[in-house]
This record gives structure tokens, C-alpha cells and sequence, in this order.
């Protein structure tokens, strides 16, 4: 999970390019980055931590230009605190290529392979990101005439891109000269929309992970980028758009609506609030079969994500719902916080209780989901020392029994806490009288009610099936090995000092860091 920008203006594109990364904050806590574009230049700042930690005033004048490029990196191939893979990723050949991904490609160590043995191109990081960028660079280099580019080739090399590539990737990048690219895997898995803004000077446009950034920046929604389709604007602000993949189909990553995505966004077509809401509602049924109505005195929600299916399944219980929890907003999402004691530890930080609303009650607390039940245990310990009588759990998802490959950081089967436990086995080790589980079905149900033609999904953490169709025992193992191999963070190093500013001038091949 990944938060990416692009945007073709009329003026300079840096504040709105920061201003949107801000909006996606929540996608990537880890490094954030911002490319522009000026003439034959590129102009490159990225750095590790918060995007208001990244840039500084000094970093945004040295972002002139009027397209870019902008990215917020949450970790989920490569390591997490080596800073060489923050993006955008850059390459000089063939014709200088800024890149910006989101999700993760399941055969980028084949790629790599190719990359040497086939393209004679060098891979730096191990970062699945830098992988795809030289493939798309190869691709272009193979369509293009001579030295030159055309619309028709650059969709080439989106096509050759999807033939080559497996897994997850919704992309944003530069061409040099050229314009601004944008496209997507052919099951749309992770999501990416575009719209439009009418100004005196012209046409402006911008690609963005979630439709909130197109909200809040004062851009017209158009619509989702279909599955396996690209879409150019070149430097005249002519918009193109192409289907690249021979067989597309919509397979949206469900956990988005669940958890990653913010309420206010949609994603292909479906407004993650009310997606959320009907997950409410259909837990509230699985609840009335599970747990005696008349035992539950409050409902309560473990904030933010799961409120509006909290409020939404009290309603139907005709239960009170009460606000138990005060978040501390300036502690990051814990589910993107790599380690177990670092979650642990932010939980506490993040909540507290509201003591009246715990004392002497039966609470029902909502999640959206359990993953490796480490917050869980904690929010349940919270809720038996303010007072509660009776603790009862509700997940608005499945259990979370396999790992997640396209983008989602949970690769290891062992950290998952319903893995080869039953749900009583989950609820004794979270410490709850009583622990519900949304059904799959239902989750599906509470989508595809909102949009109908919308039927197939990745839901691959719920019900172990990989809507790529290349992921087996094998390929788990090994990425299970490769995870438990990371090294450990190597101290606390200067945010500041280890970003990196940079102009790279295409014309005369300099790079200035």
C-alpha cells in the first residue's frame, strides 16, 4: 500500500503535488517523494518519514516545473528502513524515466534476472518499484522509432509491461520530453482514478490513488482507470487512453474498502463509506445469531476505520453506540508500523479511554479487521481496566489466514493470529467473552450491493486464492524467508539528513545530488 500523484498543469505543480501527498498520507508512512518536471530536467526530493518531515521550504522552491510526480511509501518489498528505495525511481535510458508505484509484482525476482541476462540492465535496490521501471524503460526503448516517441508506442510498451509483469502495480511516470503516464495492472488491484481541472490557461489533469486527492485539490472526478488500461497526456494537455492488456479483468483488492482507504474516497465506483456501512449492517446479523442482543450494553468503536460500520451495526441492534476511545492523532496507523513492539507500544500511545463509558457495561467493541491481534489484545486490556463486565469483539472482516503478495504488508503466515486457530482459539488469545467474524460472502456483499457488475475480487488474506493465478506454497516460503531475513534498523538516523535532493539534467546526462 502506496500512495501515488500525478498531475499535468499550467503553473507550477510542487504545493499541489505536496498538498496531495499530505491527503494520502495514510497510505505510506515510511518515505515520501516528489518529481517535477522542467524542460528536459527532472527535479527529484525524497526523503524518509512524514511528508511534512520530507520537505522543507527550501526543498519545494527546487521543485520548479509544471508536471510531477508524487509518492508517500508504506514497505512492503525491499526493506523498510533502507532509504536508497524511496520513490519516484529514476532512469537516464532511453529517454529519462521518473516512476512512482503502488502494490508489489510477484515475479520481480524472475524480472531481475531478465533485466540482467536479457536487457543488460542494472538493478540497484531491492525494490520490485526500480524492477518495473527498467522493464517499462526496456519496453519503451523496443517501441519506439528510432529516437523517438509516439502515443502509439508508449501504449506499446504498456502492453509489453503487462505481458512481462505479474502481481499488483498502479503507476505514475514521467517521460522526459513527453508527458505524463499513468496505468494500471490488468485485475486492478490497486486502485487509481483521474480527473479534470477547466482553468483559463487550459486543461489541467491529475491521477491519484484514492478520489479524496482529486476532492480536496479542487479537481473533477472522470472516472477510474480501467484494469489493464493506460492513460496518456502529453505536453499539449491532450489526454489519451488505451486498454493494454489482452485479457483485463476487475478483481479490486476488497481489504482497501475494509481498512486502507480513507471513508471519503471511491474506488471504482464504490464510495468506501458506504461500503463500510452495509459491512455494518451485515455483521450486525452474524452478531444477533452469535450473542444475545439483550447482553450487549454498548456499542463501541476502535477508531477510525471501523466507525461507520460500528454505527451502522448498533443502529440495527438498536444498541447504544458511544465514542469509548480518544485517538491521539499525531500517532501513525499501527498497522503499517514495522515491528510487534512498536506496534505494541503506539497503541498505548495512540488510545485512551473514556472510563464512563467502560465502567460496569457489556461492551461490544467493532474493529475492521483482526491481523495479527497484537492491537486487538491490547484495546481488550484497555477495555477490562476502565471497567467493563464484559468485553465481546466483532471484526467487519474475515479472519486474516493468509498472506497478502500484492502490496499489503503481511507476508508471513505466522503473524497472522487466525492462522491455524479457530475462532474460539482467537478470541481466548485476545482475551474477549466473545469474538464474531464477518462472513466472506458478506464482505463481498457489502460492495458488490453498491455496484453490481462488480463481482470478483482479491480477497486472497481472507480466502488464500490469488487472483493472479501464479502464487503457491512455494512462492510463500520463499517470501516468508526472505522477510525473517531483513536485517534490523540500524539506529535512529536524521530524517533530514539522509534525503536526497537532486536535478537531473537530461540534455547533458549531469546529476547533481
Amino acid at each position: 500500500m502506496c500512495g501515488i500523484l500525478g498531475v499535468m498543469a499550467n503553473t507550477p505543480v510542487n504545493q499541489l503535488l505536496y498538498d496531495g501527498l499530505m491527503v494520502l498520507q495514510h497510505r505510506g508512512q515510511d518515505a515520501a517523494g516528489i518529481a517535477t518536471a522542467e524542460g528536459s530536467t527532472f527535479h527529484l526530493h525524497k526523503g524518509p518519514g512524514l511528508v511534512r518531515d520530507v520537505f522543507r521550504t527550501r526543498n519545494m522552491r527546487a521543485l520548479p516545473g509544471n508536471w510531477g510526480i508524487g509518492h508517500v511509501r508504506y514497505p512492503t518489498a525491499g526493506s523498510a528502513y533502507n532509504f536508497a528505495e524511496a520513490q519516484p525511481f529514476y532512469v537516464n535510458s532511453p529517454f529519462g524515466i521518473v516512476l512512482g508505484h503502488n502494490g508489489n509484482l510477484t515475479n520481480a525476482e524472475q524480472l531481475k534476472e531478465q533485466m540482467f541476462r536479457l536487457d543488460r540492465r542494472h538493478i540497484n535496490t531491492n525494490s520490485d518499484s526500480e524492477v518495473l521501471l527498467n522493464v517499462l524503460a526496456h519496453e519503451l526503448q523496443a517501441a519506439a522509432h528510432g529516437y523517438e516517441l509516439d502515443v502509439d508506442s508508449i501504449f506499446q510498451a504498456v502492453a509489453g509491461v503487462h505481458r512481462r509483469c505479474r502481481g499488483a502495480y498502479a503507476v505514475v511516470a514521467l517521460i522526459a520530453g513527453y508527458g505524463l503516464l499513468a496505468f494500471r495492472d490488468p485485475h486492478g488491484i490497486r486502485p487509481l482514478v483521474y480527473g479534470e481541472n477547466r482553468t483559463e490557461q487550459g486543461m489541467e489533469y491529475l491521477v491519484a490513488s484514492e478520489s479524496v486527492a482529486l476532492d480536496t485539490l479542487g479537481f473533477q472526478v472522470v472516472r477510474d482507470i480501467e484494469p489493464g488500461e493506460a492513460v496518456f497526456i502529453d505536453l499539449n494537455h491532450q489526454l489519451h487512453s488505451r486498454q493494454c492488456a489482452q485479457q483485463p479483468m476487475y478483481a479490486p483488492c476488497i481489504f482497501e474498502y475494509v481498512y486502507l482507504a480513507r471513508p471519503d474516497t471511491v474506488i471504482d465506483g464504490v464510495s468506501v463509506y458506504e461500503s463500510r456501512l452495509a459491512m455494518g449492517e451485515l455483521l450486525a446479523e452474524k452478531i444477533r445469531a452469535n450473542i444475545p442482543v439483550d447482553q450487549i450494553d454498548v456499542v463501541i468503536p476502535i477508531p477510525d476505520s471501523s466507525r461507520p460500520s460500528a454505527m451502522q451495526l448498533a443502529q440495527a441492534l438498536n444498541i447504544p453506540f458511544r465514542e469509548g476511545f480518544v485517538k491521539n492523532r499525531y500517532v501513525g496507523r499501527t498497522f503499517i508500523m514495522p515491528g510487534q513492539a512498536m506496534r505494541r507500544k503506539s497503541v498505548r500511545q495512540k488510545l485512551n479511554t473514556v472510563g464512563q463509558e467502560f465502567k460496569g457495561k457489556r461492551v461490544l467493541l467493532v474493529d475492521d479487521s483482526i491481523v495479527r491481534g497484537t492491537t486487538s489484545r491490547e484495546i481488550v486490556d484497555m477495555a477490562r481496566a476502565a471497567g467493563a463486565t464484559k468485553v465481546y469483539f466483532a471484526s467487519a472482516a474475515p479472519p486474516v489466514r493468509y498472506p497478502n503478495v500484492y502490496g499489503i504488508d503481511m507476508p508471513t503466515r505466522a503473524e497472522l493470529i487466525a492462522t491455524g486457530r479457530s475462532d474460539a482459539q482467537i478470541a481466548a488469545e485476545i482475551g474477549v467473552d466473545a469474538l464474531v467474524y464477518q462472513d466472506i460472502e458478506a464482505l463481498k456483499q457489502s460492495v458488490t450491493r453498491l455496484r453490481s457488475d462488480l463481482t470478483v475480487f482479491d480477497a486472497s488474506c481472507f480466502d488464500g486464492c490469488y487472483v493472479t493465478g501464479d502464487i503457491d506454497d512455494y512462492y510463500l516460503d520463499a517470501a516468508e524467508g526472505k522477510r525473517s531475513s531483513k536485517p534490523a534498523k540500524s539506529g535512529e538516523d536524521d530524517g533530514e539528513g539522509r534525503a536526497s535532493q537532486m536535478v537531473l539534467g537530461l540534455g547533458n546526462g549531469e546529476s547533481e545530488a
